[in-house]
């Protein structure tokens, strides 16, 4: 298999304010700064933070110089016009932000996002350069009926029928949606054989199958990330609530530190 660095990516959902987000980033940077200093540079996962978009210059201006990206949770299908509320890929790239979630768990339930849109998304941010972070799962229902592979043939396979053969810059984040914020987690086997399936999706796309990056992303936490990483597939997380708390992030990216290539 390709030998590839981990990426960690904390998505802060709606947490955020002015002064909790210095005292995190700060945290995170000095951390990171010491990590390095133990391990050297080449031995650390990517380190991505997603905060909540009014705050990016100031996150931004936080993370300078420090090897931590930024990105974004949600963009348009549009690139401008009329839609209040709505933010385009080229605002993420004028705000220097490389990487967008979408298809999140919670904007397909909450704000109705399909396969469709999702895919009008994907095929937007991949135009403008930006790599998407495109999110995956089943429910309880769906693991329960036996239905996990066909759920996420349909999301994989459909978000990404816009892009063209061999495209190399897509992150995928496996999220079980019944592991998220409910405490309950993958076993290890469990989220292995979901990404070695993303895998083996991605195959019948392109020739870059083994250098994209899987991650987990229910529920993974300073307990369990070192055995959820261990994983062949399992490329690192996308982190919610523990994204929040600089030492539980730190303890996380420590844990793929020994599962770097």
């Amino acid at each position: 298999m390709t030998l590839k660095r981990k990426l960690i990516a904390g998505n802060w959902k709606m947490n955020a304010s002015l002064s909790s987000n210095e005292e995190l980033v700060k945290a995170l940077v000095s951390g990171l700064s010491e990590l390095k200093a133990k391990v050297g540079q080449q031995s650390l996962p990517e380190v991505l933070v997603c905060p909540p978009a009014p705050y990016w210059v100031q996150v931004a201006a936080l993370l300078e110089s420090s090897g931590i990206m930024l990105g974004a949770q949600d963009a348009s299908e549009h690139d401008k016009g009329a839609y209040t509320g709505e933010l385009s890929v080229s605002m993420l790239k004028e705000f220097k932000l490389g990487h967008v979630i979408l298809g999140h768990s919670e904007r397909r339930r909450y704000q109705f996002q399909n396969d469709s849109l999702i895919c009008h998304k994907v095929s937007q941010a991949m135009k403008a350069g930006l790599t998407p972070i495109l999110c995956v799962g089943e429910t309880q229902d769906e693991r329960e009926q036996g239905q996990t592979q066909p759920v996420i043939k349909r999301q994989v396979m459909s978000a990404l029928s816009m892009l063209a053969a061999d495209f190399d810059n897509v992150v995928v984040a496996y999220e079980p949606v019944w592991a998220i914020g409910t405490g309950l987690t993958a076993t290890p086997a469990m989220a292995q054989e979901v990404h070695a399936y993303i895998r083996s999706l991605l195959e019948s796309r392109t020739a870059h199958a083994q250098s994209l990056k899987i991650l987990y992303g229910g529920s993974m936490n300073a307990s369990n990330a070192q055995s959820l990483l261990a994983q062949p597939d399992v490329d690192g997380g996308l982190i919610g609530s523990a994204a929040l708390s600089a030492s539980d992030f730190l303890s996380i990216i420590a844990a793929a530190v020994a599962h770097n290539p």
